[in-house]
This record gives C-alpha cells, sequence and structure tokens, in this order.
C-alpha cells in the first residue's frame, strides 16, 4: 500500500502546483473513516481507496481525481456525507465522488436492475465528468486483482461477468486497453476456469519450447528496419488468453489452428517512419491478404491510432505486427487519460463525443432492459469506417446499415430516411456497409421511421430513435382513435357536455390532461361506463345490463389512420377497404380490426366491440386470394400480367398444394379497397390459366 508521502510525491512529480496540504487531508480523512474496517483479504479498508489513488497517478490524473479515489468510498460505507465531503474538500470533489457513490450503490441492487440501472448511471455520471468513469474503472481494477479473497462463488462470477459485460468495454470504448486487458485476464480465470486453465498451460509450454523464437524474431523485425534507416524499438509478446479463447470461439477453432499467437509492437519516431517500416516489412515477408488496417488515417473513436498487420514468418509462422509513434503508443497505453485536458466549461475533450449518443440512447429508451440492449451495441461492437459524400467519416459497428448511417450523422436524417445509394448505386436500406463506403441518404420531409427496420438495423442510437418514434405515433394515434371515442361516449350521457364537465371527470379518473384521457380510452384501460360516471356521476345507475350502455350509435371512423399502430388488420379474414368492418377492443393491446362476417366473430369473442368504418380516404390494405391454376407451362406468367394490368404488388406467393393437374397457391395482395379485389378477382375467373379464384 502506497504511504501518505509516496502518493504525494507521486502527483507532485507531474503536477508541481497540486495543494499537497489538501491532498494529506484526504488521505488522512479516508484512514480515519473508514478506520477499523477490513476487506475480505483481511487487509484494512482504506488500502483500498489508496490503492485506487495510485492507479490515478499512474495516469497523471488532476488533484481532484486522485482526492475523488481516496474518498470515492467513504459516502457509501462510513458515516460521512457529500456535505461532509463538499465542506472539507469543495464541491468540484463532492460532486465526483458523489457521482462514483451513485455507480457503486447499483451493485447493491438486484441483478436483473443492476446492469440496465448501471449503465445508465454510467453514461448520465459520463456525460458530466469523465474522471467519475475513470476513477470507477480503477476502483473494478483493484476489486478484480483482490477478487479471489471473496468466499462466495456465486458472488465472484457475478462481478467478473459484470467487468467483462460492461466495465472492460468501457474501458476499450475509451482507449484505455491496458485496463481492458487485465479486466478480461481477471475476470476469464473466474468465468472460465477450465478453459482458462488449458490455454495458459498451452501456451506455458509453447514459452518452453520456443527458444527464444519469440526475441529472434524481434531482433530480425529490428534488423531488416534498421538496413533501410530506420531506428525503431521492437517488442514481441504472446496474446492473451482470453482473447485466444474468444478468436476460438468466433472461428469456431481448436488452439492448435490458431496461427497468430504471437504479436510485436514496433515504436517509431514519426508517422512517415510507421509507413516506411510498413513497406518494408511487407517487402521482406509475405502480407497476409484481408488483414491489414490503418487505424493512423481513420483512427477509432477512442483516439486509438496504429498500423495493423499480419506476416508469415519463415514460410509458416503468422504473426500480428503493430506499427505506431511512441507518441501514439502513449495514448493507446491509457487511452483519453494518457493525454488528459480537463477544459475550463467542464466538458469532457473530444474523444468522448461518442457519449453524446450513448446519452441520446438514455433518452429514447423505455424501460431498462431497452436501455441495456441498445446501450451494449453502442458500446461492445466491433466497428467500420463509412463516408458521407463530402467525405465526413463515421465510424459504426460491424454490420451497419444505410439506415445506421443515417441515424449516426444525425437523429432527424434517420428519421426522415425513404433511400440510399452506397458508392452511387442505389440499394435496400437493409444492405450492409463496407469499410470505405460513401453513403448517401436519400430522405423525404413526410418519412417517419419504420417499426420494419428494427429487423436489420443494429446500432443502439438507431433502434433506440425508432422505437421512441414508433412509440409516440402509437400514442398520438391510440390518442386519436380515443378522442373519437370520447365524443360518441360523450353523446350518450343525459347532459351537454362542456370544458368544466370534461375538467371535473379528468379529476374524478386522477388524469390531468383531455390526452390521457383519450389515450386511456383508445387502449382499453378505461371503460365507457367509466367515462360516463366521470361525465355525468350516477347516469348508468339504472343501467340493468352493459349492453345497455356500451351500444353506439354510430361508427367510428379509421380514416388517417396507420395499419400495425392503432389497430391491426387482422390474419384470418384480411378486411379491405369497402368491407364491412369491427373492432375487438383489448386492454393495452391494438384494435383488432374483423369483416363482420369473420368466423372468429361468429365462434363468439370476449372483448370490447366497436362499430368501424373506413372513412373516405384509405391507405389500401392486404387482400389475400385462394387460386387454382392449371399446372402447365406459362400460367404463372399469365396471372403475373393479369396483376401487372391491374396495377396490383404481390406481397406474397405460397404454393400450398400440387394436385395434377391443376396447382393451389395463396397469394397476398396490395390492394387499394374492396372494388379493386372484385375486379381482380373478375380478371383471374376470365382467365384460361385460372381454374379457379376466390377471397380468403
Amino acid at each position: 500500500m502506497l504511504r501518505q508521502y509516496e502518493l504525494v510525491e507521486r502527483v507532485k512529480a507531474y503536477d508541481p502546483d497540486a495543494d499537497e496540504a489538501m491532498l494529506n487531508r484526504a488521505y488522512v480523512y479516508t484512514v480515519q473513516k473508514h478506520g477499523s474496517q477490513k476487506r475480505a483479504s483481511g487487509d484494512p479498508y482504506f488500502s483500498h481507496p489508496v490503492e485506487v489513488a495510485g492507479l490515478m497517478t499512474d495516469l497523471k490524473l488532476d488533484q481532484d481525481a486522485v482526492m475523488t479515489a481516496l474518498l470515492h468510498d467513504t459516502v457509501e460505507d462510513t458515516l460521512a456525507t457529500i456535505e461532509d465531503i463538499e465542506s472539507n474538500f469543495g464541491p468540484d470533489v463532492a460532486r465526483l465522488v458523489d457521482g462514483v457513490t451513485k455507480l457503486s450503490k447499483i451493485e447493491q441492487m438486484p441483478e436483473d436492475e443492476r446492469a440496465a440501472e448501471n449503465l445508465r448511471k454510467f453514461l448520465l455520471a459520463m456525460s458530466e465528468d469523465i474522471r467519475v468513469l475513470l476513477v470507477k474503472l480503477g476502483d473494478r481494477l483493484h476489486n478484480m486483482r483482490t477478487l479471489d479473497f471473496i468466499k462466495s462463488p456465486e458472488k465472484r462470477q457475478r462481478i467478473a461477468r459484470e467487468t467483462i459485460d460492461i466495465y472492460a468495454p468501457l474501458a476499450e470504448r475509451i482507449g484505455m486497453y491496458e485496463y481492458m486487458r487485465e479486466m478480461q485476464a481477471l475476470a476469464f480465470r473466474h468465468l472460465e476456469p477450465e478453459a482458462h486453465a488449458t490455454i495458459t498451460a498451452r501456451l506455458d509450454k509453447i514459452r518452453e519450447q520456443d527458444s527464444g523464437e519469440v526475441e529472434a524474431i524481434a531482433l530480425s523485425i529490428k534488423q531488416a528496419l534498421a538496413e533501410a534507416g530506420i531506428q525503431v524499438e521492437v517488442t514481441g509478446r504472446e496474446k492473451q488468453p482470453y482473447s485466444i479463447w474468444r478468436k476460438m470461439a468466433e472461428r469456431h477453432v481448436s488452439f492448435d489452428q490458431i496461427t497468430d499467437i504471437f504479436a510485436f509492437r514496433v515504436l517509431t519516431e514519426s508517422v512517415a517512419d510507421c509507413y516506411r517500416a510498413l513497406g518494408i516489412l511487407h517487402t521482406t515477408w509475405q502480407f497476409i491478404p484481408g488483414r491489414f488496417k490503418d487505424y493512423i488515417s481513420t483512427p477509432k473513436n477512442n483516439g486509438y491510432r496504429s498500423l495493423h498487420t499480419s506476416l508469415i514468418y519463415e514460410q509458416s509462422m503468422r504473426v500480428e505486427v503493430q506499427l505506431r509513434t511512441r507518441e501514439m503508443h502513449r495514448t493507446n497505453h491509457f487511452g483519453l487519460a494518457a493525454h488528459w485536458a480537463y477544459k475550463q466549461d467542464g466538458e469532457a475533450d473530444g474523444q468522448v463525443g461518442w457519449l453524446r449518443d450513448l446519452i441520446e440512447i438514455v433518452d429514447a429508451s423505455h424501460d431498462p432492459e431497452e436501455l441495456l440492449e441498445h446501450a451494449r451495441l453502442a458500446v461492445y461492437q466491433d466497428r467500420i469506417f463509412a463516408f458521407s459524400p463530402k467525405g465526413a467519416l463515421f465510424q459504426l459497428p460491424k454490420g451497419a446499415t444505410p439506415v445506421d448511417f443515417a441515424f449516426a450523422v444525425h437523429t432527424d436524417l434517420g428519421a426522415q430516411t425513404v433511400g440510399a445509394k452506397i458508392n452511387g448505386r442505389h440499394v435496400p436500406l437493409r444492405t450492409a456497409l463496407n469499410n470505405g463506403d460513401v453513403v448517401e441518404i436519400i430522405k423525404g420531409a413526410e418519412a417517419e421511421p419504420q417499426m420494419s427496420w428494427l429487423g436489420f438495423v443494429v446500432t443502439g442510437k438507431a433502434r433506440a430513435s425508432i422505437r421512441r418514434a414508433v412509440r409516440l405515433k402509437e400514442r398520438a394515434e391510440i390518442a386519436e382513435l380515443g378522442a373519437k371515442l370520447f365524443d360518441e361516449i360523450a353523446e350518450r350521457v343525459p347532459a351537454e357536455i362542456g370544458r368544466k364537465a370534461v375538467r371535473a371527470a379528468l379529476k374524478r379518473l386522477e388524469m390531468t390532461e383531455i390526452e390521457e384521457l383519450h389515450y386511456a380510452i383508445g387502449a382499453a384501460r378505461i371503460t365507457d361506463k367509466e367515462v360516463m360516471e366521470a361525465l355525468v356521476p350516477g347516469c348508468t345507475a339504472n343501467v340493468e345490463a352493459d349492453a345497455a350502455w356500451v351500444s353506439r350509435d354510430r361508427a367510428i371512423s379509421i380514416r388517417g389512420l396507420t395499419p400495425g399502430v392503432a389497430y391491426e388488420l387482422a390474419d384470418c379474414c384480411h378486411p379491405v377497404p369497402g368491407d364491412r368492418i369491427v373492432g375487438l377492443r383489448h386492454q393495452n393491446e391494438r384494435i383488432e380490426v374483423h369483416r363482420i362476417d369473420c368466423l372468429v366473430l361468429a365462434n363468439g369473442v370476449d372483448s370490447d366491440w366497436l362499430d368501424l368504418q373506413w372513412g373516405k380516404q384509405s391507405n389500401g390494405a392486404v387482400g389475400r386470394l385462394r387460386l387454382t391454376l392449371y399446372d402447365r407451362p406459362g400460367t404463372l406468367a399469365d396471372m403475373a400480367g393479369i396483376f401487372a394490368r391491374n396495377h396490383v404488388n404481390v406481397r406474397s406467393l405460397v404454393q400450398t398444394q400440387l394436385d395434377h393437374p391443376f396447382t393451389h397457391y395463396n397469394i397476398d395482395l396490395d390492394v387499394q379497397d374492396l372494388a379493386h379485389l372484385t375486379r381482380m378477382l373478375s380478371a383471374l375467373r376470365a382467365s384460361d390459366a385460372v381454374a379457379d379464384a376466390e377471397r380468403v
């Protein structure tokens, strides 16, 4: 454990202006407050915050961050309060300690809630001050180093799983690769002990048999570059057991099939030397196609810069080589913390611009589980690079689509997307992007996000934005339908309903806005009888049966509402505009629209029935036909010609039976209304290719 004077000397070594008295006071304060408390290892508890403070000095963080590390457990585990911290150490340190304390408290929550809430608190705290995350990562790293002392296997597993799922990826996301690797290595040992032991044993065996091979390869690389006049530092290492295990799992290969176990790092004096050295290596040894990545010209979002390549050394051994300048190496080693520059206005530097997207996800997510899904997508996936037509660079997860790209540019652009071009060619919106693609988004002023996009988008920001837009549209349309139902209900009460009566009704129903009541009616969260009683108390007292007050005098129009949002067209009868329709209303579900002659209705349904009408204008619907065609060449072409002449789009075509000389199909068609569908049936029945045609 660091002694008091050692910690102060560390800070003064890189920050001569640090307040020595304040650092001493924070050290003494944490020792006094934690007193005789012990860790699971038996060490004094205050040894933990002192060691975390030491980690902050390794990162060369400012005085407030070091003091926060010293004090980060005092509010949670002692009688100290945030007010005490503020009075003794100032508002900035108190704010940082409060942020770390809130994160720590989340870890005491039930497991199903903790992960999501942890991420939510992380994102909000990081948006205010990235030092909160840096201290928390140091706290978690030291806890992982002492995880063996926790007696409960379940608790060790939980902490290790949380570390590898949340903390290690966040460390990677801000470029703190050393923290990430150590966290992964420590967590892997507890989560997969057998795999860890097996891979470690194999690596030990390779190390025993290599006879200095790693050093020999490093020397060969250094000599080849020295002959070209490039002075470099070369180091070699084995890949981490966790990295090897993950590669085995992803590629579905055995340990023996992993060929690039050794990795070498080449440090140069300049960027130009990096590219010169790369050329020398590629001409000296065979380069493996597809394994070169240039993170110097296109850095990762976390600021990581390096050249990566893979070579075949002496005809058989594959080795990975990373080339970077010494300055890049310093930055890559500890990421954002390596070039800590805290601005006067309190905003974290440009390295963490990706936090803005995560904060949007916090705002858009509907519940903790949805937040967890979206934020994990945003934080944990491998990246590709794509360009706008003007040359702006965007980093996206592998598998990202033009819709993901549009939302990455701006939420409004994503919402207005109607089409896309990749490298000048029109493509479907679900097309996966590749590295270096130039993406042009085609937008429409009246466009809006589609629920179907959730089937292919991969970024958390896109998924959160789409779901939020769909929820808002759904709520608006359900409220619109509820407003129509409210007007119809109001006509059935024995009094004139004005604004005063509506305000009184809202108060009785414990609601604040009329829109809230409209939504409750549309979503069947409140019955007609309850609304009538709220409007005119006692008006249903003499009603003997529900039917007397449920009966409605006129049909409710669904004109302007969107199928799949406020209502669903039933699959059993496929109603189209022009059909006589009724709606079945279930609590917290979309209204289910059926044809009046649907067999489902004839069999009896226990739900609230609505008399519906299409309205004068409609958006069309899907009609289903059952066709029997003669089983001979050309009949499908004849049928397709009929569809084309009648301006009908085929949604789906399924062969249901082959009964020579006939073939039976179910066909879903986009039609305008009942008259359009009827004309289609008449044209099909008149064709020599069609033996029978009927509506399902």
